[in-house]
């Protein structure tokens, strides 16, 4: 079994393997509403095997593709997800994230957040790619970056990553996976597509109770 540091290092060279590379998968259209959600086995933050269906099976869940754990984006997704959980709670929506990293680094990650609900790891992609979520063009990501890191290249993403390092939060695994939202209702079906338009573009509570209760 390899140790966090390891899992860590592999997923740091695998975020300037794909960076320098740029995205070379569809930006994806998500499940539409309606659609039947696809009901996949993924071990936890804890290492234990979860089905996605438990999270529906007895009220609204809400399912939730992050970005990467290096992303200034899914830090500030991490402190309102605290903040709106009592509203999830008082419409039954049971929340879960799915993200790209092993347990190990899933668990850190969720003890470096607090976050209030599981973390399920999804290190291949295939629940991200069976529920439409592609790559974003560099346009959805860069918008606010200087014009030096429009082209992606090796050694600029590289001096990026050691700067984020020192900074105790280097960039890993897929830099250009897109991120999105879905309330599922009871039956597994799909009430709410959220697709986020750029990395900031985080949902009201208020559409995702709304959607909850009308599941």
């Amino acid at each position: 079994m390899l140790t966090i540091e390891e899992t860590s290092a592999a997923a740091e060279r695998r975020w300037l393997d794909t960076w320098t590379a740029g995205p070379t998968e569809p930006e994806g259209s998500g499940l539409p509403r309606g659609a039947t959600a696809p009901d996949l086995a993924l071990r936890d933050h804890t290492g234990a095997a979860r089905r996605l269906s438990e999270f529906w099976s007895e009220g609204p869940a809400l399912l939730m593709f992050w970005r990467h754990f290096g992303c200034g984006c899914g830090f500030t997704r991490a402190t309102q997800l605290r903040q709106d959980y009592e509203a999830y709670q008082a419409v039954g929506l049971r929340p879960v994230i799915v993200a790209q990293g092993e347990p190990e680094r899933a668990a850190a990650y969720h003890l470096e957040h607090g976050l209030p609900c599981p973390v399920l790891c999804d290190p291949d992609l295939m629940a991200y790619r069976a529920y439409g979520v592609g790559q974003w063009s560099p346009e959805r990501i860069l918008h606010s970056a200087p014009a030096e890191f429009w082209g992606h290249q090796h050694d600029v993403g590289r001096a990026f990553q050691d700067r984020r390092r020192e900074r105790g939060r280097p960039p890993v695994d897929d830099p250009w996976r897109a991120t999105a939202e879905f309330v599922i209702g009871r039956r597994g079906v799909v009430r709410l597509p959220y697709l986020y338009q750029y990395c900031e573009d985080f949902p009201p509570a208020r559409l995702l109770t709304t959607a909850a209760r009308l599941s």
